[in-house]
């Protein structure tokens, strides 16, 4: 990630990007201090349907790279959007269907991160 980008900055984009699209049930996961996770923070949010899920995606892409001038260094799950991961590096955003997001329950899997819930704005 460049370093002029800082964390909170992206973290701030990613979630305004989402609130943009009207993503649901908008969660921050600090991993930073759980061993062997897979990065430093997840951002976690639902759509209602693949079309809501594949914009929230596009959304953040867009308004990440316009911004910030960074791209993600992997994106996959766009084909089906069901679940679509955009990959910052240190930070992950999970883009999912609610009932593909209830299923794999992140949340209870992520249960030692400190959770922050962010309030929709609409």
């Amino acid at each position: 990630m460049n370093k002029t980008v800082e964390k909170q900055e992206l973290l701030d984009k990613i979630v305004e990007a989402i609130q943009d699209v009207k993503g649901e049930d908008v969660m921050i996961f600090d991993l930073s201090n759980i061993e062997n996770s897979v990065a430093e923070t997840f951002v976690i949010c639902s759509g209602n349907s693949n079309t809501q899920v594949a914009a929230l995606a596009g959304s953040v892409e867009k308004k990440v790279r316009n911004e910030l001038k960074e791209r993600p260094w992997h994106v996959e799950g766009t084909e089906n959007a069901m679940w679509v991961l955009v990959d910052y590096v240190s930070v992950v955003v999970h883009i999912f269907q609610k009932q593909v997001r209830e299923y794999y329950d992140i949340e209870e899997l992520w249960g030692d991160a400190v959770i922050t819930k962010i309030e929709n704005e609409f």
